[in-house]
């Protein structure tokens, strides 16, 4: 599977040719949105490390909380078809096994799903639920400027 941001005239010209060279059959899905930003990704890393500096969880035991309680919602409201696999996966599975699912070795793509928009969203979910419980974290604004 391949992933094209189209952000320019060129990029969608580029992305048209590989169509054309593809063989049939093929699918091909377009998203409206750009894909979530390599900033966006160090931000979230990094409240995952502050977090766990400040509480009594590992980064990725809070990255796996964050997914599933935020990131999940987000993305059943961006994508239908999102939304239909995670209902089965909710049947199917305990609340444990569903934040297992969203850790590693598991790892269940759900952010890297995310346009830039979605994933801002995401980011805003999880700095003020760290900040209600007192926690401090990297002001965003402040992360951007330095990026």
């Amino acid at each position: 599977m391949s992933t094209w941001a189209m952000r320019t005239e060129q990029d969608r010209e580029q992305v048209i040719k590989v169509i054309r060279n593809r063989q049939l059959p093929s699918t091909v899905e377009l998203t409206k949105g750009a894909p979530r930003s390599i900033e966006q990704n160090k931000l979230q890393r990094m409240w995952m490390n502050e977090a766990a500096l400040q509480g009594d969880e590992t980064p990725e035991q809070y990255r796996a909380y964050c997914k599933l309680s935020f990131g999940v919602p987000l993305m059943c409201e961006q994508s239908p078809e999102f939304a239909a696999q995670w209902d089965v996966f909710r049947e199917r599975f305990t609340y444990e096994e569903l934040l297992a699912l969203m850790a590693l070795p598991f790892d269940y793509p759900v952010t890297r799903r995310m346009t830039s928009r979605t994933k801002k969203k995401y980011l805003d979910h999880v700095y003020t639920h760290f900040t209600g419980l007192g926690f401090r974290m990297t002001d965003p604004d402040r992360f951007e400027e330095a990026a």
